[in-house]
């Protein structure tokens, strides 16, 4: 899980220093972005957008069809598995985790949107890096004829938007949830050392998903990025927490898709 779980809430310090007098010290910055209430605050504009933007830009009225990360159809199925139904489950189930995280570790309710919109600045600085391994990926690794995407650039906004949150929540938040449970409580392995194998893990995992049946065609330049990309990705996760590691996510996405829209004018 993230070090988010690490950081003792405010609330929970006060009382541990309740006894000795003193008063609890506030979250920094770095902690209190990492918290699972400010992170659904960062997290909710996405969500609404996501959802507004899929039913204006990526849904066909005429077919009754709709574009959807892959990610959210991999939701809808694992909650069909038991028997339920609807297709706002996934956006409902990312408030719903993080507020229940919120209140198992006791966290006082506590707002901060200066906190929310550092987080927003944060994200498309991390994001940078991730143009620098595309880049590398290019220069050392010849690109063979594939694809292009065909959809407009208003639809492609959404569909990264809904990236950065669905395909984290799969691939880091629930992905090293499980990857925890089988190396560290069922084989035993060391903590520290599984961490890097859960990383490794999960990026293969989401360079794969990429290349579902009906989706683009398999190139060893996308996967090798998309593989550095998860290790990326799962490396900021562990040491920012999930809120700044979606925003990112989106944050690549999004610069992705302007840049050649923009610059081929």
């Amino acid at each position: 899980m993230s070090r988010a779980t690490e950081i003792r809430s405010t609330g929970a310090a006060t009382e541990d220093r309740g006894n000795s007098g003193h008063d609890a010290l506030p979250l920094g910055y770095l902690q209190k972005s990492q918290t699972p209430l400010t992170c659904l605050i960062f997290l909710l504009p996405m969500l609404v957008l996501y959802e507004v933007g899929t039913h204006y830009f990526a849904t066909d009225l005429r077919h009754h069809t709709e574009t959807r990360i892959r990610a959210f159809d991999y939701m809808l199925q694992f909650f069909q598995l038991f028997g339920a139904g609807g297709k706002y489950l996934p956006v409902l189930a990312v408030p719903a985790i993080l507020l229940s995280w919120h209140i198992a570790r006791k966290d006082q309710w506590e707002i901060d949107f200066g906190t929310t919109t550092c987080m927003t600045l944060e994200s498309v600085i991390w994001c940078l890096p991730l143009f620098a391994l595309d880049a590398l990926s290019k220069t050392y690794i010849p690109l063979q004829s594939g694809g292009q995407p065909t959809a407009a650039w208003p639809e492609m906004i959404v569909l990264s938007v809904g990236a950065g949150i669905y395909e984290e929540l799969v691939f880091r938040l629930a992905a090293f949830t499980v990857l925890s449970i089988l190396l560290v409580d069922l084989l035993r392995i060391h903590r520290v050392g599984s961490i890097p194998l859960m990383v490794v893990l999960s990026a293969l995992l989401f360079a794969k998903y990429h290349y579902q049946e009906g989706g683009e065609p398999f190139l060893w330049q996308t996967f090798a990025f998309r593989t550095g990309a998860g290790i990326y990705f799962g490396a900021l996760f562990f040491r920012r927490g999930f809120g700044v590691t979606c925003g990112t996510h989106s944050a690549y996405d999004i610069i992705a898709v302007l840049l050649p829209a923009f610059t081929s004018r």
